[in-house]
């Protein structure tokens, strides 16, 4: 536990300035970002006595070891700034939301040039347009399938449309009426995309005109006795109406709005956001949080705007915001928005009427997220605290494993041989830390061999991010109490020793070697690869498997990291140099924690190693020929047909395909002679013999 007087910036150091601040700890990673109006007089909170200080600031001051802040001109550059650092170094005491799924939403792809309707998860594309989020995916695919009816816009993959563009077929939706079909020419493109605007206008809100229009076209078409037309139309209508049904009225017709609405209590908090488009709800989501940093609501509420927000721009900011509570600086944030959106925003508390009330209804969203994440988290947190007390008395660990890693070997009768690192932190998966392995010392099968060379690497690894970060030095050239106050400066002492200096010899590296000495790698606070030791390493095995990762580690000089590996059979726990396993109860929470671990390390390398082979196996002996690429592969392969014609052609008939000069011709026949073609299959029903051709097997 660090003092914090130890880093105290001198008096007069910190300008009165508006600006963003960092604290560091000890191996200089960012833990804590902030903002302030005036520098001096935030910072000022932080170095007061420790019993005057909020508890969770209390725990943030003395694990940090150094502070640093970057002066701005405004308050929303400093909100820009403090927003980008937050998302940059993922500081462990700031308050981050966290979805606890992925939200679907109805996109529109206008940047094609048929654009298709489709569910959507994840980060969002340039050039797509996006309705939602919604809490099913089913809401969605119910909705487009109504309005497929008016508007009948492309929704089929690249695939199936081009295959449909070959073969000069539509497929099903075309021959029902829900696809207008443009892949075999029924529509021309322009009439294809005024075809996907009004399905986004009329998603937008805008529903009212459509539903008009459809109305005076049936009586139209039922005074001219059309009354099959009349009969469709009357359909189109009532199909519009009831997607229209699917979300309720809330607002005036024309509100664009999104309400957030916040519940908390000492520990945690969660979010609401309601979307309003066109007067309707036309998306919810959720996040909960842990209050990690010292926040009322207004902070909770600035938080929840910045992620909201951060990536958005254009209408995906809607003119009006409506929160409990104004941020500490509304006037900032307001601008903020206003310069995302491109137009005014209204940042304000909803007074009376139905905006009041629909707030009411959201508050109440966020109290039942709040009490049923709670019924699920008290479960979890006593769950995963007793596995690793029930783990760490059973392997005699001083304090429990707060951070596990565990390796495993993957092979497929000894090719393609890989190994995984998965990485739990609190008995949860810190999936963002995966590592994947490539053996690379020897070939074959020998899963002892290549679990010590993982381990070896992995480690070594660490040591030398040791080093650049300064570590093992013992006289820091700089005082404790040196900041920095430009953008991409950093400056302080080097950290206390956490550590001690690995005795044994260190082998050379079979990873590629460092920044060099003379131009020292920048310790810029992000996570760094293979920088932060485990409390217990775990391999998927037993005593030779054990055996190799100790021995690896002995040979680097570790001696304070356990070491047990979990073997299949009888589920049993092997620790080094002991000759009968600890046997775990089959009901035990630390076992089934073991066993989950060790299946995730399986899981991701067997993922990793199938990857490799079905890249492997889709190789082409054209892939050994340096400078030939994909685009003239395939016009050798378009040109003489199949891999087989190519091999018997000579040089200057290679030269014949455009594109293709004489020195790479003469590379194509070269690799090409140099393998050997597979053997021809035989059919033994009929004795003939399968020929390859173009890719694929034909008699």
């Amino acid at each position: 536990m660090a003092d914090p007087s130890s880093y105290r910036p001198k008096p007069g150091q910190i300008p009165d300035s508006p600006g963003v601040y960092k604290f560091r700890d000890e191996h200089r990673r960012v833990i804590y970002v902030g903002k302030a109006k005036n520098l001096r007089q935030r910072l000022a909170n932080y170095f007061q006595d420790l019993a005057g200080l909020h508890p969770r600031t209390r725990t943030m001051v003395t694990t940090a070891a150094s502070v640093e802040w970057t002066v701005v001109s405004t308050e929303v550059e400093a909100l820009q700034l403090e927003y980008s650092w937050i998302k940059e170094y993922d500081p462990r005491f700031n308050v981050k939301y966290r979805d606890d799924k992925s939200y679907p939403y109805l996109a529109v792809t206008l940047n094609e040039e048929f654009p298709r309707v489709q569910v959507m998860r994840g980060a969002k594309k340039k050039g797509v347009r996006y309705f939602g989020p919604y809490g099913h995916a089913w809401a969605i695919r119910e909705t487009v399938d109504l309005m497929l009816r008016v508007f009948p816009v492309r929704t089929c993959s690249a695939g199936v449309f081009k295959n449909a563009a070959r073969t000069g077929r539509p497929c099903l939706l075309g021959y029902i009426g829900k696809c207008s079909a443009p892949c075999v020419g029924r529509v021309t493109p322009e009439e294809h995309r005024e075809l996907a605007d009004d399905f986004c206008d009329f998603m937008a809100g805008r529903t009212g005109a459509y539903i008009r229009r459809l109305e005076k076209d049936m009586t139209a078409a039922a005074e001219e006795m059309e009354y099959e037309r009349a009969a469709r139309l009357r359909d189109d209508a009532e199909a519009l109406k009831r997607a229209m049904e699917k979300s309720a009225v809330v607002l005036a017709d024309a509100t664009d709005a999104d309400l957030i609405a916040v519940a908390e209590d000492e520990l945690e908090a969660a979010v609401q956001i309601f979307h309003v488009r066109g007067g309707r709800v036309r998306g919810q989501r959720g996040w909960v949080t842990d209050k990690v940093e010292n926040v009322d609501t207004s902070g909770l509420v600035e938080h929840a705007l910045q992620q909201l927000y951060g990536e958005e721009a254009g209408d995906a900011v809607p003119k009006e915001v409506l929160v409990p509570a104004l941020p500490e600086h509304p006037d900032a944030v307001s601008q903020w928005l206003a310069e995302r959106r491109g137009s005014q925003v209204s940042l304000r508390i909803p007074q009376r009427g139905d905006k009041k009330d629909l707030m009411a209804t959201v508050q109440r969203n966020a109290q039942q997220a709040l009490g049923l994440h709670k019924t699920k988290r008290a479960s979890d947190l006593t769950t995963r605290s007793r596995a690793l007390e029930e783990i760490s008395e059973a392997l005699g660990l001083d304090t429990a494993p707060l951070r596990i890693e565990c390796f495993d070997i993957s092979h497929l009768q000894g090719d393609d041989v890989v190994a995984s690192m998965v990485v739990f932190e609190d008995g949860l998966a810190r999936k963002g830390e995966y590592r994947r392995f490539q053996i690379k010392t020897f070939e074959g099968q020998d899963d002892v061999r290549s679990m010590h060379e993982v381990i070896g690497r992995r480690f070594r690894r660490y040591l030398h991010e040791k080093e650049h970060t300064g570590e093992w030095e013992e006289n820091p050239a700089q005082s404790p109490g040196q900041t920095s106050q430009t953008p991409g400066q950093t400056s302080g002492p080097a950290p206390v020793p956490t550590a001690p200096v690995p005795t044994g010899p260190v082998p050379a590296p079979t990873y590629p070697a460092p920044d060099s000495a003379a131009e020292p790698r920048e310790d810029d606070g992000r996570p760094k690869r293979f920088a932060y030791p485990p409390q217990l390493l775990v391999v998927d095995g037993g005593q030779p498997q054990v055996a190799a990762a100790k021995r690896a580690l002995d040979e680097l000089g570790i001696d304070d990291i356990a070491v047990c590996g979990l073997a299949k059979r009888l589920e049993e726990v092997w620790l080094p140099d002991d000759d009968d396993p600890v046997v775990l109860p089959r009901s035990s929470e630390g076992l089934y924690l073991l066993q989950r671990i060790r299946d995730e390390a399986h899981r991701f390398a067997i993922t990793y190693q199938r990857a490799k082979r079905a890249k492997r196996v889709r190789s082409s002996p054209l892939d050994d020929v340096a400078g030939l690429g994909d685009t003239r592969k395939q016009a050798l392969i378009k040109h003489f047909g199949s891999v087989k014609k190519l091999r018997q052609a000579t040089i200057d008939e290679i030269c014949e395909v455009p594109g293709i000069g004489r020195r790479t011709a003469e590379s194509v026949a070269v690799a090409l002679a140099s393998t050997t073609p597979a053997a021809p299959a035989v059919n033994t029903a009929t004795g003939e013999i399968i020929e390859e051709d173009d890719g694929g097997s034909t008699t």
